[in-house]
């Protein structure tokens, strides 16, 4: 990664599906202009399905590891996304120069759990990737001058 570009980390529960998705999507999308990065409160490994819908989509997260947030402990992050309800609520103190932002997506692998059949579980793991692609795709436009800024694009964690 270069050190000089601002830091992402998408973080979400076990960096297994949501934070993947969205650390594949932002180096499809933006490696150039972002160092990225995703971990989880906890290690849960890469979700088979989540490899699946990405690959249909053309990128490769076969190769991206889950980690937990302190395997990267020695990064500074300009910028923290939350993924998830649980990720948001138990996010770690973080420094006072580094930005957070919750956006809340679906959890296909509880979605799946419930499904019918296994091709309305693996449309649930696509609804999300696309929704994530959505977001990610557009997240230069939706930073704007705020990630220049100190202040918190929403609520600190505590």
């Amino acid at each position: 990664m270069n050190p000089t570009l601002p830091s992402i980390l998408f973080l979400c529960t076990g960096n297994s599906c949501r934070s993947q998705m969205a650390e594949g999507w932002a180096k499809h999308f933006h490696q150039d202009r972002f160092a990225i990065y995703s971990a989880g409160i906890e290690s849960h490994g890469l979700n088979p399905q989540a490899i699946v819908v990405m690959q249909e989509e053309g990128v490769d997260i076969a190769s991206q590891q889950s980690q937990q947030l302190e395997q990267l402990s020695g990064i500074d992050f300009d910028l923290v996304i939350t993924v998830c309800g649980h990720a948001d609520k138990n996010c770690p103190v973080l420094p006072t120069d580094c930005l957070k932002l919750h956006v809340p997506f679906d959890d296909p692998p509880a979605l799946a759990r419930i499904a019918a059949t296994e091709e309305e579980a693996l449309g649930h793991y696509r609804r999300v990737c696309n929704e994530i692609r959505e977001f990610v795709e557009r997240l230069p436009e939706v930073l704007g001058k705020k990630f220049s800024s100190s202040a918190a694009i929403d609520e600190d964690c505590d």
